[in-house]
């Protein structure tokens, strides 16, 4: 059972890796079960397995009778996998615009939720993970800054009482940790972080929604900028 299950997902990773890289295009068929089959040396119990482990994730449209075909990629269920996608063909400052634009519609809004609520145990957390991005920065510690600053974050989403804000945001974790190690190189944009989420803590300590969510937009507008001056050039 685990050698099938191990066949069933390499197959599904490598027709994957052929949509990423254009081979087979959205809206575009897949090979029939048998020609899979025979590239791969597999059963098609195999196959079939493969393809609807594509299908519950979006990739795949498989309609019984008739074949398979490849999904618009807006319906693409994972998140990672819809980035590979748009970066392998050219999207890569879009979707690194479209991150930040995401981000700023939930994390605003969790910024000032969480004001009233935040509690001096949980505003002592986002303060040490400034402090922690701080010591980091001065160490030339990139994934220990990177750490710290997702952390912050995170305490942010769960003081707002809404699990909701941080169930959206949780797909784009992997992906955030992957930008984030690409911008915080820079030294300037670790300057900037640590000024404004020292403003975010500021603005949580006046428990006034509206200082929350204008300090997180600010921060994020910050995070906007300097993506387009430092990285995508």
């Amino acid at each position: 059972m685990s050698r099938r299950k191990s066949l069933v997902n390499t197959v599904a990773d490598d027709l994957l890796d052929g949509i990423i890289a254009g081979r087979f295009e959205p809206g575009g068929a897949l090979p029939t079960e048998a020609e899979i089959g025979a590239e791969f040396d597999v059963s098609r119990v195999t196959v079939r397995e493969a393809l609807r482990t594509l299908s519950a994730r979006g990739i795949v449209r498989v309609v019984s009778g008739v074949g398979s075909r490849v999904a618009p990629v807006e319906e693409w269920r994972s998140v990672s996998d819809a980035l590979r996608f748009r970066a392998a063909h050219g999207d890569d400052t879009l979707v690194a615009e479209q991150l930040i634009s995401t981000r700023r519609v939930i994390e605003c809004e969790a910024a000032a939720l969480a004001a009233p609520l935040i509690d001096d145990a949980a505003l002592g957390e986002c303060a040490a993970c400034v402090d922690e991005m701080v010591a980091a920065a001065a160490a030339g510690d990139v994934d220990r800054f990177v750490d710290a600053d997702l952390r912050f974050h995170a305490g942010i989403l769960g003081a707002s009482g809404n699990l909701f804000l941080g169930v959206l945001l949780a797909p784009l974790t992997e992906v955030l940790a992957e930008r984030r190690a690409q911008t915080s190189r820079v030294p300037e944009i670790q300057e900037h972080a640590i000024a404004e989420h020292r403003g975010i803590v500021d603005a949580l300590r006046t428990r006034d929604p509206d200082a929350a969510r204008a300090a997180m937009d600010h921060h994020l507008q910050q995070t906007l900028d300097d993506f387009r001056r430092y990285v995508a050039g």
